[in-house]
């Protein structure tokens, strides 16, 4: 999505953009395909827009895809316990003051009003402290949302994740009230919603556009990247031209000599299931899990769609073990029967996105590089973000304006 942002926004200064993809698809991981054991098409990963991330919103507007998104009216989050069978709906207050957290049948069941100074804390997080620093491992609003909100965001377990990231997050939509905070999902998939919308306005616009053009090596001369190495193909570049390298970090460090990226990553866990029929949801196509091996649910039709975030301790398990653990809580949750699951896909993410620990947050590199017409985007690099959508159409954003 780095490079696709990239290359919109470039094309939209009236550059002539030429983009090489590594593999035979754009988007990266944000892409749907149509998996031939359910018979439906179905997401590589599930994605949860909010409407404040406006650089993604931008994005759409600018490639005339604003209709791509679903979600309801107002701001609107559902969860359930799984242990418990408790549910209740989080919604956030219209403006910026919080109101929903002085109404006991409002704030999240077990917590008191004085639980939510955390955001305090996390508000003045340091970059050295994860979230369990700022708000600790205990209580119910930890486990019922800040856990859950961390490892969600940050996909890395809240004992290491890096609670100055949450802040940015919560600034731009929570805090703002609940128009900035509306769930939004792709109404037919993350392709449809994102990638092919931006492939046809830049082929509108002349952009030359090559897949299965993995970038071997970058030739460089007087601190100037003068030629491409496709392996196939060689490009010559000009001092006048600007190179930006969308990839990701271990891939980045491979072309750049020198180059400090984070290292270590973190899985992300989706399964997919064909329901017996489709669910009508009561308010908003996805549901938050807490108790369970599943975390968030979201409803296409009659595709429930699972994921688990900070997963590296799953990918060494077999399919059909988490499958069948995993339906569990999706029949659970959707009120539908239990025991032998419906067909699933299991798909393992297993560098899904750099370990967002704040040892880490200091390897971020800067959109500018040493090479004085090459630049760097990506969600992994020093946006002020998470590693998520948003921050990767930020950076490609950055750098095509750079």
């Amino acid at each position: 999505m780095a490079g696709l942002a990239a290359a919109v926004a470039a094309s939209g200064r009236g550059l002539h953009v030429h983009l090489y993809e590594a593999s035979g698809h754009a988007g990266g991981r944000c892409r749907s395909f149509f998996d031939t054991r359910l018979d439906r098409v179905i997401d590589n990963g599930n994605h949860l827009l909010l409407s404040g991330n406006r650089a993604v919103m931008r994005y759409l507007e600018v490639v005339g895809a604003s209709g791509s998104l679903v979600g309801p009216a107002r701001a609107t989050f559902p969860f359930v316990d799984v242990r418990t069978g408790e549910r209740w709906c989080v919604r956030p207050s219209q403006g910026a003051v919080p109101w929903w957290m002085f109404r006991a049948d409002h704030r999240i069941p077990g917590t008191s009003l004085r639980d939510y100074a955390s955001v305090l804390r996390i508000a003045r997080a340091r970059a050295t402290e994860t979230v369990h620093d700022c708000v600790g491992s205990a209580g119910v609003l930890y486990e019922r949302f800040w856990k859950p909100f961390a490892v969600g965001v940050l996909n890395t377990p809240a004992t290491a994740g890096a609670a100055s990231l949450l802040w940015p997050v919560l600034r731009e939509t929570f805090v703002k009230g609940e128009r900035h905070c509306r769930p939004r999902i792709a109404r037919l998939g993350l392709s449809e919603a994102l990638v092919k919308p931006a492939l046809t306005w830049l082929r509108g616009r002349h952009a030359s556009i090559r897949f299965s053009h993995a970038l071997r090596t970058i030739q460089i001369d007087d601190r100037h990247a003068t030629v491409l190495d496709f392996g196939h193909r060689r490009v010559c570049v000009t001092a006048r031209d600007r190179v930006i390298l969308a990839v990701p970090p271990w891939a980045a460090a491979q072309l750049l000599s020198g180059l400090v990226v984070p290292d270590g990553y973190c899985a992300i866990v989706n399964a997919h299931f064909v329901l017996p029929e489709p669910v009508q949801p009561h308010v908003v196509p996805l549901v938050g899990v807490i108790g369970g091996a599943a975390q968030w649910i979201f409803l296409r039709g009659d595709v429930a769609s699972v994921t688990v975030s900070a997963a590296n301790a799953l990918t060494q398990r077999r399919s059909e073990d988490l499958a069948i653990e995993i339906w569990q809580d999706v029949a659970k949750a959707l009120g539908l029967a239990a025991g032998i699951p419906p067909p699933y896909r299991i798909i393992k993410e297993k560098r899904a996105t750099f370990r967002q620990s704040p040892d880490n947050l200091r390897c971020r590199p800067k959109t500018a590089t040493a090479v004085a017409n090459l630049l760097l985007a990506g969600a992994w690099t020093d946006t002020g973000l998470p590693d998520t959508i948003e921050g990767a159409v930020r950076s490609g954003f950055a750098a095509a304006t750079h």
